[in-house]
């Protein structure tokens, strides 16, 4: 192991392992610094961190898109703005369609269903949707509800609280630094101002973003710096899955590498968070990789598809998490 990471490693043991406090962004940039022989190390210290803070359960989510396609927002990954000649196009989901999505994702073990929808923010006619999906699914199966509608009112704040959705999902996709070479239809602080809106009205707060964009070293440590100051509930950690069609289409692959100390790192700034796998896992880790994390940090998965491209088998994840003896995360009435 070399000097310096045996230095941050150990300042991490200390701050992060004993104390509970996340590593600053100094030291997050030296354990996405770290040299490849010193992943495992770093891995381990991570799930350790997990276990002592977060404990042995992972909490299984699976996700529906309530409106698909047609977005006027530039975000320049997403296959879903209605700007690229990306293939997706806009659809939407009927409620049946949408309870029925939640009763599978039920039936996976999962304690989590997230709506979402590829808008700027809601219209009166999806909050009414929400509102009716909403009440239909909590009739039609025990199910925790999250959603993810892009940016908020404060009265729709409210409204989404008065439903009954107990957790809201806005990523900030990516640091402030370099969030502008990523989308120029909106803001940062845009995004910023409904988190903090949602953190206000009582519901959990899940916000992550994309890691491999082509964001630096500095802006990767700079990003999980400004999630730890939010204190999300949850952070999806998602790896760019180059969409045909988007301004990122042509972006290769991050490294796996690369990928496993970025969990590392952001479970070491997020020790008491649920640091959940989400997109592009399967291109970027692949099986091995996917076990790797979940020893090195990770404990929450989103089970099935994605939004616009295709995940691992929920049986595959399942079963995975049987053979390290992760037990899934009951529902819990208290959320």
């Amino acid at each position: 192991m070399s000097t310096s990471s045996v230095s941050v490693l150990d300042r991490a043991r200390t701050r992060v392992l004993a104390e509970g406090q996340g590593l600053d962004e100094a030291d997050i940039l030296e354990v996405l610094r770290l040299p490849d022989e010193d992943i495992p190390a770093a891995l381990q210290l991570a799930h350790e961190v997990r276990m002592r803070w977060c404990g042995p359960e992972v909490e299984v989510e699976g996700i529906v898109s309530l409106k698909t396609g047609g977005c006027p927002e530039d975000c320049h990954f997403c296959s879903q703005s209605g700007l690229f000649s990306s293939p997706v196009r806009s659809v939407w989901l009927d409620i049946p369609s949408l309870v029925k999505a939640a009763q599978q994702t039920a039936a996976t073990g999962a304690s989590e269903f997230c709506i979402v929808a590829a808008v700027r923010g809601p219209d009166a006619k999806l909050m009414q949707q929400m509102r009716d999906g909403v009440k239909a699914i909590k009739e039609a199966v025990d199910i925790n509800v999250a959603a993810s509608l892009g940016m908020l009112s404060q009265e729709q704040v409210d409204d989404l609280v008065d439903m009954g959705v107990h957790r809201y999902n806005h990523n900030l996709e990516t640091c402030r630094s370099y969030f502008p070479n990523v989308v120029t239809t909106h803001s940062w602080e845009e995004r910023w101002g409904t988190l903090k809106m949602v953190r206000d009205s009582g519901m959990e707060v899940c916000c992550g973003g994309i890691i491999g964009l082509g964001e630096t070293l500095e802006q990767r440590a700079e990003f999980a710096a400004q999630l730890a100051e939010l204190e999300p509930d949850e952070v999806p950690l998602n790896f760019l899955n180059p969409r045909p069609g988007t301004p990122l289409g042509d972006q290769p692959l991050m490294d796996p590498k690369d990928a496993l100390r970025a969990i590392a790192a952001f479970r070491l700034a997020l020790p008491r968070t649920i640091l959940r796998y989400a997109g592009g896992r399967e291109l970027t880790l692949g099986d091995l990789g996917t076990r790797e994390g979940l020893l090195g940090g990770i404990n929450a998965v989103i089970v099935g598809n994605y939004l616009t491209t295709l995940g691992r088998p929920a049986t595959s994840d399942l079963e995975l998490l049987a053979e390290l003896k992760m037990p899934v995360k009951a529902l819990s009435a208290t959320l």
